[in-house]
């Protein structure tokens, strides 16, 4: 069933395309300039093959020539640069997207004009447009730090003489720049007082005009701006703390306005529930990530048994532009393994520009051209595979349910299986996954009651196996599984 335009679907797959980077590639393939408002009909239709739901075009916001500026004196990030990029010039770093001079679309990437014409272009092929949106900080260039230094955490003459790493002097003023608490600052970026009710008004308005351009934000490191986290952080640089929280005065005053437009949390730190609480309707499932990274599969059950409205409201991933390639993190059946999982799971689900080619190289943010590197193919077809599983419509908008899998006194490899089950109306699907080193066996207790009194035809989509089996048995005594280390199956059960 095709959604329309106005309406997500509610497990969304969503694409993110470093658009800087992306553009130059495309510019090279076609050996002329490309823009947002020029890219090839082919290249968009490349992407819609997916099958997604959605496409964040990170990074299309104005530059800061002021941070650039920074960054290169900085040679922690010049190693960082260097290591992604052998050959590395300064006219690659184009500056961090996360430093932003205006909400305006950067001139090089075609500008406002440009990225309507790439909207256009997505919706033609069903797909929905994300944009980023960077809550705590600003590039020193801003305007605002001229017209508006009460937008801003201040600091006294004292504060940058003793502790210059924290706090800038622009002007007659003293900033704080922007941090994490966990970290030192971020020199190139100035931190936003979103304790002030000014800047507050001033964030609807943005957020709103961004909102005339997309149909959702990725918002960076949300959590940052909590009540709780900011008065931590400034304490008495901050002021008073308001009565309402940042996100639950802006969410609703925009979807008030634009009552599709989808709100999504970098966050971390187990606050991903208080920011589903104050209006987002996704937030990052970092948890989940480390459990697959350095866990097992209990780990990783364990995870899954929250409940079911806090689940629906993840995003899952095995890698985004803040995590290594998944190709380097994981070995290479592992990361089949993660994918499977993570694409079959309740939520929304995070895909990177790259993961289905094998891409090893994590390119930091300030880059604007990545090395060239070779195709997996095996990947690319495992993936092409996979996306083509999930494309239904039980997996974009259907009931998702954890199954629970048992074993045998003698042999308890059942530990090692991970399953859960989809179901709308006639359609039904059923992931296992082998998520260990050895090879498991375990009896899947799929939780349909209407399997029973009937015979079922169970199609592994992703190796092509077919099976017979007895509904009364599947849901009664449980599905007998025998999988090799790291393999997966997604059944498609069908009545005969």
């Amino acid at each position: 069933m095709k959604q329309t335009m106005s309406t997500w679907p509610k497990h969304p797959v969503i694409y993110e395309i470093n658009t800087w980077v992306w553009l130059g590639e495309v510019s090279r393939k076609y050996q002329r300039p490309v823009n947002l408002s020029s890219v090839p009909a082919d290249e968009w239709d490349r992407i819609a093959s997916f099958g997604l739901d959605a496409v964040w075009l990170m990074g299309v916001w104005e530059r800061s020539p002021a941070g650039i500026e920074i960054s290169m004196q900085n040679e922690r990030l010049l190693e960082d640069f260097r290591r992604a990029l052998p050959d590395f010039t300064p006219e690659d770093n184009v500056g961090s997207p996360y430093c932003v001079r205006r909400y305006v679309v950067d001139d090089h990437l075609g500008g406002p004009q440009g990225l309507a014409v790439a909207r256009s272009m997505l919706h033609e092929r069903g797909l929905r447009l994300i944009l980023d949106f960077v809550p705590n900080h600003v590039a020193p260039d801003h305007l605002w730090v001229r017209d508006q230094p009460g937008y801003f955490v201040q600091g006294s003459d004292d504060d940058a003489r003793n502790d210059p790493a924290s706090f800038a002097t622009v002007g007659s003023k003293v900033f704080a720049r922007g941090r994490d608490p966990f970290f030192p600052a971020w020199p190139d970026v100035l931190q936003l007082n979103t304790f002030s009710p000014a800047l507050r008004e001033t964030v609807v308005e943005t957020i709103a005009e961004i909102a005339g351009q997309c149909e959702g934000v990725r918002c960076d490191m949300a959590m940052l701006v909590l009540n709780t986290i900011f008065e931590r952080t400034w304490g008495d640089h901050a002021g008073a703390k308001p009565d309402d929280d940042y996100w639950s005065t802006i969410i609703p005053t925009i979807k008030s306005r634009y009552p599709e437009f989808k709100f999504i949390a970098e966050a971390y730190w187990d606050l991903e529930w208080e920011l589903q609480q104050q209006g987002f309707d996704y937030c990052y499932d970092k948890k989940l990530y480390d459990r697959m990274e350095h866990g097992d599969a209990e780990s990783v059950r364990q995870h899954l048994l929250a409940d079911s409205t806090y689940q629906e409201k993840m995003v899952r991933f095995i890698e985004n532009h803040d995590e290594p390639r998944a190709a380097a993190a994981f070995p290479l059946e592992k990361a089949r393994a993660a994918a499977v999982a993570m694409l079959t799971l309740t939520g929304a689900k995070l895909l990177h520009e790259g993961q289905f080619e094998g891409a090893t190289t994590r390119l930091p943010i300030f880059l604007g051209r990545r090395p060239v590197a070779s195709v997996d193919c095996d990947l690319s077809a495992f993936y092409a595979r996979l996306l083509t599983a999930i494309h239904g419509d039980v997996f974009k908008n259907g009931e998702w349910r954890l199954c629970e899998t048992s074993g045998w006194s003698d042999n308890q490899s059942c530990r090692n299986i991970l399953s859960w089950c989809w179901a709308k109306g006639e359609a039904r699907c059923l992931i296992v996954i082998n998520f260990s080193e050895t090879a498991s066996q375990a009896l899947v207790h799929v939780p349909w009651d209407e399997l029973r009194g009937k015979e079922w035809r169970l199609d592994d989509v992703l190796s092509e196996d077919c099976y017979d089996r007895n509904g009364s048995e599947i849901r009664d005594v449980g599905l007998h599984v025998d999988l090799w280390p790291w393999k997966s199956s997604l059944f498609e059960l069908r009545a005969r």
